[in-house]
């Protein structure tokens, strides 16, 4: 009887154990091993919103005519970027991430019941960012990103062009991402949003109202997509 007993415990446990293996679905890792190689290269694009912002309005900017404050608005405007990666990993969970970027910007400036100006221009960016990492669960984990970014403008169009602006810039940079692994790449969404650090305004050769400014920065928030 003990001798049928343990039989029909060890035919049960089995039973219950092949139960419980079928009932978790397998799935594949890939690129199970990608943590072990420090250096990865990639490419991204992505799709920008970017404006301008300014000190000294509405309060400080008066109208010369009717010796009212004049309201100034930056309307976002829509461009993109593209460019290449590269990561190094520092440990298991800290990642520095930098590249060479080509981006199209068109930053507008509106004073009221006056004609819009802008700058279109294209620059070319490098950033330097530290990625946070979180554990990797099966083909996807979330990360965290911030760094600062150099900014060099290469090219503006001269043509019905009225913002006078520098020509360099180092932004401040920090975005939210998530990693998912396919079988031959990984893709990674992210938003990033980027805030001019130093004094982009340039007087004017003439007298107008965007004369009036003192101070000029940019501020950029990106759609951001990479791929390793």
């Amino acid at each position: 009887m003990k001798k049928g007993y343990l039989i029909s415990f060890a035919i049960a446990f089995l039973l219950g154990f092949t139960a419980l293996g079928q009932g978790k679905k397998y799935i594949q890792l890939h690129d199970e091993f990608y943590d072990e190689k420090p250096l990865h290269f990639g490419f991204m694009f992505g799709l920008t919103s970017s404006n301008y912002y300014a000190n000294g309005f509405p309060s400080v900017l008066v109208n010369d005519v009717t010796g009212e404050p004049l309201s100034l608005s930056s309307p976002r405007s829509f461009g993109f970027q593209i460019g290449g990666i590269v990561n190094y990993a520092l440990s298991k969970h800290v990642e520095v991430k930098s590249g060479l970027n080509i981006a199209l910007y068109d930053r507008q400036i509106q004073f009221a019941n006056e004609e819009l100006i802008s700058r279109e221009s294209t620059w070319l960016e490098i950033p330097m960012l530290l990625k946070f990492r979180s554990v990797r669960r099966q083909n996807h984990r979330m990360y965290l990103i911030s760094g600062l970014k150099l900014g060099l403008e290469a090219n503006v169009k001269k043509k019905n062009t009225a913002v006078t602006a520098n020509t360099s810039e180092l932004s401040l940079e920090y975005g939210i991402g998530f990693e998912r692994f396919y079988r031959f790449f990984k893709f990674s969404p992210e938003i990033r949003i980027s805030h001019g650090l130093n004094n982009l305004f340039v007087p004017p050769g003439t007298t107008n109202s965007y004369s009036k400014l003192s101070q000029l920065n940019s501020h950029t928030i990106s759609l951001i997509f990479n791929f390793e």
